[in-house]
């Protein structure tokens, strides 16, 4: 069979494998979104130990390679009673870890809207809590979408990590047809050409979206 037809009747197979990338880089970026916004403001509060809590988590989520933080969460904790499957346990593992960068990109992006601003909504009765759902929320979040952007496209190429805990993401799906077939190469660059195009395609979502959100002077 020639590589071209192997890729050809792979496809599907591949497309499968694809979809559950894409369902697995949008849950984990969800629920990294909510974490990385809660830990944001854990660091921006005045509470000395809300911040010490929130650097110590971003330092080890960071600091640490992701690899090892899956292995972690699949192999460690049935060690204290907390047994994953693996689909759980990887959406688990790529949230905690994008939360901690989504923390920095959602702290920096309040912390880069004026103070006039908070000043403002504290003129119109608001309470710190309406405040930030209401104005400094919105801003922060348009300032801050080239850094979610990326690290929505970052999340997509990670997601190929799970696939050691056996999730069939789209990396899986291809390592179990080579295993059939014994023909690595051209599934291999099939896989790298879908990373390829969702990446490329996310780019240019984010360069649109940019456009769109961009301040008045800003284009």
């Amino acid at each position: 069979m020639s590589a071209l037809q192997l890729v050809t009747d792979s496809l599907p197979v591949l497309l499968q494998g694809t979809l559950l990338t894409i369902k697995f880089a949008l849950w984990s970026m969800v629920f990294g979104l909510m974490l990385g916004t809660v830990v944001a403001l854990m660091g921006i509060s005045h509470s000395r130990v809300l911040k010490a809590v929130a650097r110590t988590y971003v330092s080890i989520m960071r600091g640490t390679p992701l690899l090892v933080q899956i292995f972690v969460v699949y192999y460690g904790l049935p060690g204290v009673g907390i047994a994953l499957e693996p689909t759980p346990a990887g959406v688990l593992t790529l949230s905690l870890n994008v939360g901690a960068y989504l923390s920095e990109s959602m702290r920096g992006a309040i912390l880069g809207v004026s103070r006039g601003q908070w000043l403002a909504a504290y003129s119109l009765g608001l309470t710190p809590v309406q405040a930030l759902l209401y104005v400094i929320g919105p801003q922060a979040l348009r300032l801050a979408v080239p850094s979610l952007s990326n690290s929505l496209i970052s999340l997509i190429k990670d997601t190929s990590l799970v696939s050691v805990i056996t999730v069939t993401e789209l990396l899986r799906t291809a390592q179990e047809v080579i295993a059939a077939t014994y023909q690595p190469l051209p599934l291999y660059l099939a896989v790298a050409a879908i990373y390829w195009v969702l990446s490329t395609g996310l780019s240019g979502v984010q360069h649109m979206l940019e456009r769109r959100l961009s301040l008045p002077g800003r284009h």
